[in-house]
């Protein structure tokens, strides 16, 4: 991922473990976790919303131009 191997990764958990101590961890992981699910569900309702305004954008599009032609018969 970011060129991380096992060595570095080991190193970071010791310099972890010291910083913050062993209980502190696993809340810090589940605190990142959620953090995280919480971005991909806003990104994801995002796009879902985007996606329904270029759907709407589309279909008033094609409501508008059927009109143009309509008018011009």
């Amino acid at each position: 991922m970011f060129g991380l191997g096992t060595q570095e990764l080991l190193v970071v958990l010791v310099i972890g473990g010291l910083l913050f101590g062993a209980k502190k961890l696993p809340e810090l992981g589940k605190g990142l976790g959620e953090a995280i699910r919480g971005f991909k569900k806003s990104v994801s309702e995002t796009e879902e919303q985007l996606a329904s305004v270029k759907e709407s954008t589309e279909k008033t599009t094609k409501s508008l131009e059927g009109e143009g032609s309509k008018k011009s018969v």
